[in-house]
């Protein structure tokens, strides 16, 4: 069967394979992932952000 012009670029990649190549994350993002104070900061931030969506919601 014929490929699509539109397809023919897209290679498909099997998971796993040498070719597949997953992000592997680094030390810093492991650290911020996994420390506590951080995603309190994080939660505190986007609690911040979303008050004051709503409150620009109401004007």
């Amino acid at each position: 069967m014929a490929e699509n012009k539109h397809t023919e670029h897209v290679h498909h990649i099997d998971p796993y394979s040498p070719e597949f190549e997953t992000m592997v994350p680094t030390g810093m993002v492991k650290f911020f992932r996994t420390c506590v104070i951080w995603q309190f900061i994080r939660f505190i931030i986007i609690n911040i952000k979303m008050l004051v969506v709503v409150q620009k919601s109401h004007h």
